[in-house]
């Protein structure tokens, strides 16, 4: 994390699967996965990303009707309990399904070329319901012989693989503010091909759309901790797998890098990793330069800003049954506070925040679960709005234009100023 910046997105693996590479059959059964969805979430994960169909090495397809029958219950049930969603498939019906049952992300690991028909998909969800679409970079069902990792120059080669695949995206209608990469550890890449694309992941960045990293568990953490000495492996955390602690740091670094989400199996480990990172980028921002003052320094008290007012939110929040039952609307103002100087400097939309993605983020979490005061509906925004990388203050203004008031009125509004937790 950069200047004070906020934590990425930490997405929660859930794996509704009899056979994924680390813990297929765990949460196989509905109510367990359930039960794992609302884990995660307590335990720090802002979004939960459910599997139906493994992508390991040598794993047995499976047809949409079946991975459908195992994610979707479980997506319409965290879902209805206002918990934020990601689909990982590459089966642009079981996509299509999933955002019916709630889901606001899809996440393709074969950015859209698995399936000729989800780049539709995608862009109807992006239009209709303010889906994201987090595209990944792959060749194909990874290779476990690596015969198909042949690169020249891997990052330049996914770079240009993804800003392809982005631009395929947006021709077909998905929103540039809709739009996540994922450079794709593992899949066809050896572990040194991803430590390479981690190393340089602002060349990914550089393209202006969020980057999402998933290392979590993968071979290349097994291929490091391999090299230590047996006292010193990972191993002797009892009950932990060997590979979570590394992600963890790779959790960390990835935030440094500037990735808008890490995935991992571990959301505990990786969220102590993230609150230790984020103070120690606090302490920096503290502490101020080391020498001289430098152009583009952010200006005091976080001049830079950017504003969203009037966004019009239907929901059923309210202190009477008759607002739970009936619903009215809602109109939020958002102000957030951010550097923008390294966006002006370098036209670089990865390095500002996408407008369109935070009104998308506001009025999700404005729909969900019914709460009775607009404070509460305040404070919620307040969270989303400062989960977004780079926002170092948030001023949020609810109003509750037809509130139940016994007299002749204009507007009722609540205003908070939230700022990030050292």
């Amino acid at each position: 994390m950069r200047g004070g910046e906020v934590r990425p997105l930490l997405l929660g693996v859930l794996n509704v699967t009899p056979d994924s590479f680390s813990d297929g059959g765990v949460y196989h059964a509905t109510e367990r996965a359930i039960a794992r969805g609302h884990e995660l979430v307590a335990q720090g994960a802002d979004i939960v990303d459910i599997g139906g169909e493994s992508t390991r090495p040598g794993a047995t397809p499976v047809s949409p009707a079946d991975e459908q029958a195992r994610v979707l219950p479980v997506i319409t049930a965290l879902t209805a309990a206002g918990i934020a969603v990601s689909i990982d498939t590459i089966h642009a019906t079981t996509a299509a399904a999933a955002v019916a049952a709630g889901a606001r992300y899809i996440n393709d690991v074969s950015g859209g070329l698995h399936d000729p028909a989800m780049m539709g998909v995608a862009a109807e969800a992006s239009r209709d319901h303010g889906v994201t679409f987090i595209v990944g970079h792959w060749r194909g069902i990874p290779d476990r012989a690596h015969q198909r990792s042949d690169y020249d120059d891997v990052v330049a080669e996914v770079r240009g693989a993804l800003a392809q695949l982005a631009a395929a995206a947006r021709a077909a209608g998905v929103a540039a503010e809709h739009l996540v990469l994922d450079p794709g550890l593992g899949f066809d890449k050896t572990g040194t091909d991803g430590w390479r694309l981690l190393a340089q992941l602002d060349q990914l960045t550089s393209l202006g759309y969020p980057v999402l990293v998933g290392a979590s568990r993968k071979r290349m953490l097994a291929e490091v901790l391999a090299e230590l000495a047996p006292q010193a492996g990972a191993g002797s955390h009892t009950g932990a797998d060997p590979r979570d602690l590394a992600t963890a740091v790779v959790s960390a670094l990835a935030a440094g890098a500037g990735a808008w989400g890490v995935r991992v199996h571990d959301v505990s480990g990786s969220a102590q990793a993230l609150a230790v990172a984020g103070a120690w980028a606090a302490g920096a921002v503290a502490a101020g330069p080391a020498g001289p003052a430098v152009d583009h320094a952010p200006a005091p008290h976080n001049a830079d800003r950017i504003t969203l007012t009037g966004l019009e939110v239907f929901a059923h929040h309210g202190v009477f049954d008759f607002e739970r039952e009936r619903g009215q609307r809602f109109v939020i103002d958002a102000e957030v506070s951010v550097d923008l100087s390294a966006a002006a400097a370098g036209d670089a939309l990865a390095q500002t925040v996408h407008y369109g993605e935070l009104a998308s983020a506001i009025v999700a979490a404005v729909e969900r679960d019914p709460v009775d005061l607009i404070e509460t509906v305040a404070e919620r925004i307040a969270g989303v709005a400062l989960r977004f990388p780079g926002v170092r203050e948030a001023r949020i203004t609810v109003h509750k234009p037809d509130a139940p008031i016994e007299a002749t009125f204009a507007d009722v509004s609540v205003s908070i100023v939230r700022r990030p937790a050292l």
